[in-house]
């Protein structure tokens, strides 16, 4: 109903007004301001707050400047204020009495007057006006139930004692919508049942109507400026200029009156006031937590002030990592550690310490510089990976350079600091979607150290290799009977592109890097990671590099298997066969074998039994798996696994197996069947489900992997 904004200001609807007429008024009638708001303002808000906000919006209502009036001033009336000033004034309170009663809105701009008040404010007390008795209980219970406009016209007729066409004209000046509606909302409040003490018989106030027909009904009040005998409202005693009404007080015994006589009495003075304090135990609870908080602020302040990073809870430590001089020495390209290209073949030991620095960047002081600041503070950009288990802080010291250079289209930096070796990547032009890429390598020997991956573009992988590598060359294994292929490198130890399976969605082809050192050959396979994976067979106590006939006809079958160690941080991959077995229905002859992949971190090793049928192109049928257990390796080389087979006439058997040591085999469940040694073959039904258990030498049961 309402189209209010208390910014601007309106033209006087009488006469120009002046400030200080407007402050006159203001200071003159204050007290009959200050009801004025109070009444208009929403029950809701709870008495204090009520008194408090009534004083704010008057002290609010002075203007800053003259305030200019209509261009032709209308005609003035017996009803109209005195002067322009108090009319101004008057209008500027009901405007802000009646945005402070608007709910806030979501989307809405709030107002000033719909928030608590600054000031006046007090402290450690509750301010109300007097209590009245059950009249004035009554008015305040209809009173809220009219709306903002409501209340303003009502008062303006029972308090400020105007006519209609006089309230319709404040109210339109008060930026109200709908006048008229307020209008008749005030009438349906007079026209409301009596209010306790109203009725026949009950006194009237002076200036009330009397019975009879002049007057209307009994106990009905002459609204002041309402038509008809029943006595003018100008007729009734008003207040005097300390805004006090000049009828009888209510507090004793006397007549009753009506609800706009109301309006006078003490229930609704906003400045005759009674104290009372405010909740003493949640008061004394907020000056607690204050004082705790004043205290942290002031210890926060002063440990802010200290020199350097004041004292803290590192004690005696070192200034912070941007200050360290250890740790700048790390972050200086000039402090990186540099090996001599004739260091290695003289040196005692073979990896990645004794790396030369290699590659035609390794002289761009900025690239290193960028480099090792991504490395120990990589932004919110930088593409950052690291294998499970890789610390990914900046580096203890100064660390080792590897590589610098370009490669596929990028400025690629590799460094070493003894238990990382981290790969720094970034566009040649320009430093936008850097890469950085971290790979625990501690313990390194020489066929751990053998290579490096050191770019990934478009499916295809380029490795750095060791300076003693002396050939390199691709190998299918899921062609073991093609020779490998002779695969190029750099003068810096570079290799040309290969097909990479690390991100391959199928299995039609497995490629490794097959190196050649002064010792021999060695396998490496790409798990997506930065240090290749080295793949070995033959029993876990003396395995060999998978680069044999038998090794590679059997890694031919299993490869695919390799996809459920991919980005694990493996470190070798070991397959060993187990056992042989004799198939029902004179099948043939079925393998076992068990896969382990040993990590960089020690722990976390996967282990898969599979099992290959007799058929050499039939891949191998993954028979158990397990992540953390000790078995098929150097600590317990043991490993018991079962499958349910079909043979090629039709029928089901439950196969199981165990390496050498196992005395004995049972299954229990949905099939039972038992057999002295390693081997079990118990027939059974399509899609049989059973418990497989072994026993040792020493009586030990031992259950099936898993």
């Amino acid at each position: 109903m309402l189209n209010v904004s208390t910014k601007d200001l309106v033209p006087s609807p009488v006469g120009p007004v002046d400030v200080e007429q407007a402050e006159a008024a203001l200071v003159e009638r204050y007290p009959r301001l200050v009801r004025i708001a109070y009444l208009v303002l929403p029950p809701s808000l709870g008495r204090n707050r009520r008194v408090l906000t009534a004083h704010a919006l008057v002290q609010r209502s002075l203007p800053r400047r003259r305030v200019a009036g209509p261009s032709v001033p209308e005609p003035r009336l017996a009803e109209d204020a005195v002067d322009p000033g108090y009319a101004y004034v008057r209008s500027e309170v009901l405007r802000q009495a009646l945005v402070a009663g608007l709910p806030l809105r979501r989307l809405a701009l709030p107002s000033r007057a719909q928030f608590p008040p600054l000031l006046p404010h007090v402290w450690g007390l509750r301010l109300f006006p007097r209590v009245g008795g059950a009249d004035e209980l009554a008015l305040d219970q209809r009173l809220s139930r009219l709306s903002g406009p409501g209340r303003a016209a009502y008062v303006l007729r029972g308090l400020e004692r105007q006519g209609d066409a006089e309230v319709l004209r404040v109210l339109a000046a008060a930026g109200v919508a709908d006048p008229a509606a307020a209008l008749a909302e005030a009438d349906a409040l007079d026209d409301a049942p009596e209010l306790p003490g109203e009725g026949p018989g009950a006194a009237l106030p002076p200036g009330g109507g009397g019975a009879g027909p002049e007057g209307g009904a009994a106990g009905e009040p002459g609204g002041p400026g309402r038509s008809g005998a029943g006595g003018a409202g100008g007729d009734r005693p008003g207040p005097d200029a300390s805004g006090r009404p000049d009828l009888p007080g209510h507090g004793g015994p006397g007549p009753r009156r009506s609800g706009a006589a109301l309006l006078e009495s003490d229930e609704f003075d906003p400045c005759a006031l009674q104290a009372r304090p405010t909740d003493l135990l949640r008061r004394r609870q907020h000056a607690r937590a204050g004082i705790v908080a004043v205290a942290a602020l002031l210890v926060c302040g002063a440990l802010l002030g200290l020199p350097g990073d004041g004292w803290g809870r590192n004690g005696a430590a070192a200034p912070s990592y941007a200050r360290n001089p250890a740790a700048e020495a790390a972050l200086d390209p000039g402090a990186l550690k540099r090996v001599d290209p004739a260091v290695w073949p003289a040196s005692t030991r073979q990896d990645f310490s004794v790396w030369p620095a290699r590659g035609a960047l390794t002289g761009d002081r900025a690239l290193l510089r960028r480099a090792l600041a991504v490395w120990a503070r990589p932004g919110a950009s930088v593409r950052a990976s690291a294998t499970p288990g890789t610390p990914v802080g900046p580096p203890m010291g100064p660390p080792q350079l590897l590589f610098a250079g370009e490669v596929d289209g990028a400025r690629v930096v590799i460094l070493h600091d003894g238990l990382r070796a981290v790969r720094y990547a970034e566009p040649v032009g320009g430093t936008a979607g850097a890469a950085l890429d971290f790979a625990r390598t501690d313990g390194a020997d020489a066929v751990g150290s053998a290579a490096l991956v050191l770019s990934r573009a478009a499916g295809n992988v380029r490795y750095l290799t060791a300076p003693w590598v002396r050939e390199t060359s691709v190998r299918d294994l899921l062609a073991p009977g093609e020779d490998a292929r002779p695969l190029g490198r750099d003068a810096v130890g570079v290799t040309e592109p290969m097909t990479s399976p690390a991100l391959a969605k199928g299995c039609t082809r497995w490629n490794t890097l097959q190196v050649r050192d002064g010792s021999g050959l060695r396998m490496l396979a790409d798990l997506g990671e930065l240090a290749p994976a080295r793949l070995l067979w033959g029993p876990p106590a003396a395995p060999a590099d998978a680069t044999g006939p038998e090794a590679r006809a059997a890694w031919a079958r299993t490869a695919c298997q390799l996809s459920a160690v991919r980005a694990h941080g493996v470190r070798s991959v070991n397959a060993w066969r187990f056992a042989r077995q004799p198939l029902p229905e004179s099948a043939g002859s079925g393998t076992w074998l068990c896969t382990r992949a040993e990590t960089w971190r020690g722990t976390g090793s996967r282990v898969l039994a599979q099992f290959l049928v007799p058929s050499p192109s039939v891949p191998a049928a993954l028979a158990a798996r397990s992540e953390g257990s000790p078995a098929c390796g150097v600590r317990d080389p043991r490993v018991l696994a079962g499958v349910l087979w079909q043979a090629p006439g039709g029928g089901w058997y439950v196969l199981a197996a165990g390496s050498p040591d196992f005395t004995a085999l049972e299954t229990s469940g949905g099939v039972k069947g038992r057999s002295d040694g390693p081997l079990l073959a118990v027939k059974a039904a399509a899609g049989a489900r059973a418990d497989l258990t072994g026993t040792l030498p020493d009586g030990t049961r031992v259950r099936a992997l898993r």
